[in-house]
């Protein structure tokens, strides 16, 4: 097995005269805008092109047919694929050229979509097009077949988080035959589905479906679990991180107490106070998701007793017991009541009010619309003389079993009332003569904007999903977030659940507002993504990496203070025939390719695999030889 602190000198050779450019029409996307076929007429013409194709899709069966069958009959030895973004196909094509006997390496690719056609038109375009194909065409002609860097991997995974999507993917994990260690910051397991009462859109009984998720796992020989433990600090690579966690004997802060957590397992014990390192292989984060919480004043929060979130509602509802004519709440009968939807969700500039530091939760927390029905179908079915009001914007009701909650609201007599986002519903106090305590007003879309008035007894908010506060974890870990400040995945199809951090992985509500179910396949998901990673014992890393010419090295170590990723670049003792010499080595492992050191080493040492110098050169080359076609 190769070392992955032992990097190899980047071979010269003969420039390839057998590349093949491959042009993708992309279904429209590309050939909408560039003229596909002048740019195949002109990449024939490029220094060291044997053959110019197109196809309507490359990355289809067929398109990928052309590139095995040239590599099989010998007509080329170096690709060029004009198409979409790389990082949604070149896993794709890097498979056809190994199926053909092909390294994988020897291909480059021109992003004439999203860097052409879905920004310039007409023959702008298709110049362009021409331009970024050149350039890929003169760097391919220096490609050279690389090895990837091999690296031990440990077959072991770390879960971040013991609610019910960590619960999920540390028991598939070790299913999979990986040691596993489960993090949960708080004494509880379960998150907040613990504090759920019966689960859209069946009615599952929450509390079970935790049990028997943490059951598995506490009984699991293979997963060690950490309660009260938090990381603090992280460090290593993909198959071989080490997580500095610490472990307190300190009480659940009021807020968790208060938060209507159940404890399943409440005998469960804690490691030893104090801190650790925990030898890992991978890293799910299940972090969890936290309830927005209503702005003073925001539909009556704070200032009326009587209007609560839905979580709170729901905690308290599971206190309620039997059934009646008119629901009981906290001592008093609701005759009444109002549910509003979209609160701390689908907020727009300029109409919502901004956080304290100017941010808006824009995005659909998704399980709203059917969390509040499936709340209020409870309520009417043991209390059919309460009346509900559903004030909302959208119904969304996505998914198996969710539709038939509004159909059945409907059937159970709740009311329906719609408004715009602009004109949101107002809660004030009832001055009429009579004992509700509120009223509620809006003008309702579905009677052509008449202005409604509902006195209530009670007024429930659908409050949206928000993401957990994982800042330290980011910090340490180097996460990508998106704009709605969940942890962002590479991408939504492709890689759904994986990060750009090699080994980290995404698994439930850390990620963005889903369902249980969605969360428990997303943490399956992950689950067995690590698990694949992992389960041979080694990994294969991409070798774009820095490598070092000891010839030509002199040891300024200039490069090890300019290298992005810590430990990537060492100085070390080589012996030479007459001394020791100190001299840079790349860990290839940690090495993240960025060039940094290349722009400041002095004797031009240090260059990088699959990126180097004479390839950008030749990349120049290559557009100024295509503006001399065109004169």
């Amino acid at each position: 097995m190769t070392d992955p602190k032992k990097s190899t000198k980047t071979k010269n050779k003969k420039k390839s005269e057998k590349i093949g450019v491959y042009i993708c029409y992309c279904g429209g996307n590309i050939s909408d805008h560039v003229d596909v076929e002048k740019v195949r007429e002109a990449a024939e013409k490029f220094p060291g092109v044997a053959v110019a194709r197109t196809n309507s899709f490359m990355c289809s069966d067929p398109g990928q047919e052309l590139i095995i069958e040239d590599l099989k009959n010998g007509i080329i030895d170096r690709v060029v694929v004009a198409s979409c973004a790389p990082s949604l196909h070149e896993s794709t094509f890097r498979s056809a050229i190994v199926r053909a006997g092909g390294n994988p390496y020897i291909y480059d690719h021109a992003n004439i979509r999203e860097h052409v056609s879905w920004v310039l038109h007409g023959d702008k375009a298709t110049v362009k097009a021409e331009k970024l194909i050149a350039a890929a065409t003169g760097k391919a002609g220096l490609l050279e077949p690389l090895d990837p860097i091999r690296v031990d991997a440990r077959k072991h995974a770390t879960v971040i988080g013991g609610g019910i999507a960590g619960l999920k993917a540390a028991g598939v994990l070790a299913d999979r035959g990986l040691e596993v260690v489960l993090i949960e910051k708080t004494p509880f397991l379960g998150g907040n589905a613990a504090a759920l009462d019966t689960v859209a859109p069946f009615g599952e009984q929450c509390g079970p479906l935790i049990a028997e998720l943490a059951k598995g796992v506490l009984e699991h020989k293979a997963i060690t679990v950490m309660p009260l433990t938090e990381v603090i600090g992280f460090s290593g690579y993909v198959g071989n991180y080490d997580l500095k966690v610490k472990t307190v004997t300190a009480e659940p802060s009021a807020d968790v107490k208060s938060g209507g957590h159940i404890a399943p397992f409440p005998d469960i014990r804690p490691p030893a106070p104090g801190e650790q390192t925990i030898e890992t292989g991978a890293v799910i984060l299940a972090t969890g998701f936290k309830h927005y919480q209503p702005k003073q004043g925001e539909y009556g929060f704070g200032d009326h007793r009587e209007v609560i979130t839905l979580p709170e509602f729901i905690r308290q509802m599971s206190k309620v017991k039997g059934s009646g004519d008119t629901l009981e709440f906290n001592g008093r009968k609701i005759r009444s009541m109002a549910m509003i939807h979209c609160v701390g969700s689908r907020q727009i500039p300029g109409i919502h009010e901004e956080d304290e530091n100017g941010y808006l939760n824009e995005y659909c927390s998704r399980t709203c619309c059917s969390s509040i029905l499936h709340a209020a179908n409870k309520v009417k079915e043991r209390f059919p003389k309460t009346s509900i009001y559903d004030f909302y914007r959208d119904i969304r009701t996505y998914g198996l079993g969710q539709e038939e909650l509004y159909d059945q609201a409907a059937h159970n007599r709740v009311v329906f009332l719609r408004f715009e986002a602009a004109d949101s519903p107002t809660v004030t106090v009832n001055d009429d003569a009579g004992e509700y305590a509120l009223k509620v007003t809006v003008r309702d879309g579905l009677t052509f904007n008449e202005e409604v008035e509902v006195p209530v007894d009670l007024v429930v908010l659908a409050t949206g999903m928000e993401a957990g506060d994982v800042s330290d974890l980011v910090a340490m870990m180097k996460l990508p977030v998106g704009t709605d400040k969940f942890l962002q995945e590479i991408h939504p199809k492709l890689a759904p659940v994986e990060m750009s951090v090699s080994g980290i992985f995404l698994a439930g509500t850390s990620q963005a507002p889903m369902s249980i179910s969605e969360a428990c396949n997303g943490a399956a998901a992950s689950a067995v993504k690590a698990a694949s990673l992992l389960s041979k014992g080694y990994l294969e890393l991409d070798p774009y990496v820095a490598a070092v010419d000891q010839d030509l090295c002199t040891g300024t170590g200039a490069c090890v203070d300019a290298c992005l990723a810590d430990g990537a670049l060492e100085m070390v003792n080589i012996n030479t025939e007459n001394e020791t010499e100190k001299k840079a080595r790349v860990v290839p492992a940690l090495c993240l390719g960025c060039g940094a050191c290349v722009a400041v080493c002095p004797t031009g040492a240090i260059d990088l695999k699959g990126w180097s110098l004479k390839q950008y050169e030749a990349m120049v080359d290559g557009i100024v030889a295509d503006e001399l076609i065109d004169v």
